[in-house]
């Protein structure tokens, strides 16, 4: 999987983490809630749903209102589900239950010292987890889309999460059932990348079967853009908002050249001196 570039100051402490993306493996501590799922035909451990194949998909169509149900109760339950978004796959679980955070970091082999990035369902809700230093035309033009924004965390958020940075990556996914499952779980949600760390991130459900066994739900969106193609796997573009006037890119991910047109170009931003390219 694609990795920033090392960056100076505290970008380095949240670079190789931030979002989507992945480092080396470490050791996670152990979790009571990662417990078996219920055996399905489909899948050697976790039940597997797929979404309605079409694209212009009503909230009330069979298929779509059951997977969303069905990933809300698992999550509430502490449980740890692989979701597809506008980028990779990821796994998601509540960012509110200390329990499921560590399942998240054990079963990606992860090291606890890289952060897990916060998916919220609207605009409005950054508001809630971050302290924004830049205008809300600015997080309007972004999101929802494949960037990440860092900012410094408010004191709404758990305090397991992410517990030696004050700065969190906030994520809206331009993905309709992302963004459908998020509002309907009504709280912040913590989210990374669907594979073992170190290891090639995700472009279909396939391609993280190492990982079915430890899940409880996973939900099968089809493939997300083009398997062959390096730049499908680079993930958000994490951009650093946390200084006054300023925005350092962290990782340049999948939508880098729009994302700094936008903040040198509409908004003025200059880039920190440290920030990766």
């Amino acid at each position: 999987m694609s990795t920033a570039r090392p960056c100076a100051g505290l970008r380095a402490a949240v670079a190789a983490g931030m979002g989507l993306s992945d480092g080396p493996a470490g050791s996670g501590r152990g979790c009571r809630l990662l417990r078996p799922p219920a055996p399905a035909p489909a899948l050697p451990g976790a039940r597997l749903l797929r979404l309605p194949e079409s694209e212009a998909v009503s909230p009330e169509r069979s298929g779509w209102t059951e997977a969303l149900r069905a990933a809300v109760a698992e999550l509430r339950a502490g449980a740890v589900v692989a979701v597809p978004t506008d980028t990779l796959y990821g796994l998601a679980c509540s960012a509110s239950c200390s329990a499921a955070l560590s399942c998240v970091y054990r079963l990606k082999g992860r090291s606890e010292a890289k952060p897990l990035a916060v998916c919220l369902g609207r605009v409005a809700d950054v508001y809630r987890y971050c302290q924004v230093r830049v205008p809300r035309e600015l997080l309007e033009d972004l999101l929802p889309g494949p960037v990440t924004l860092v900012m410094e965390r408010s004191e709404e958020l758990n305090k397991d999460l992410n517990p030696f940075t004050p700065l969190v990556g906030i994520r809206i996914p331009d993905h309709a059932f992302m963004l459908d499952l998020a509002q309907m779980f009504g709280g912040p949600l913590a989210l990374t990348s669907a594979n073992l760390s170190s290891q090639t991130s995700s472009l279909s459900v396939e391609e993280f079967q190492d990982l079915w066994p430890h899940l409880s739900l996973v939900i099968d969106g089809g493939p997300i853009g083009d398997s062959q193609s390096p730049e499908c796997r680079l993930g958000s573009t994490v951009v650093d908002l946390s200084v006054p006037g300023k925005f350092g890119i962290i990782r340049p991910g999948c939508a880098l050249e729009n994302t700094t047109a936008i903040l040198q170009q509409k908004y003025g931003l200059l880039p920190s001196p440290g920030s990766c390219s």
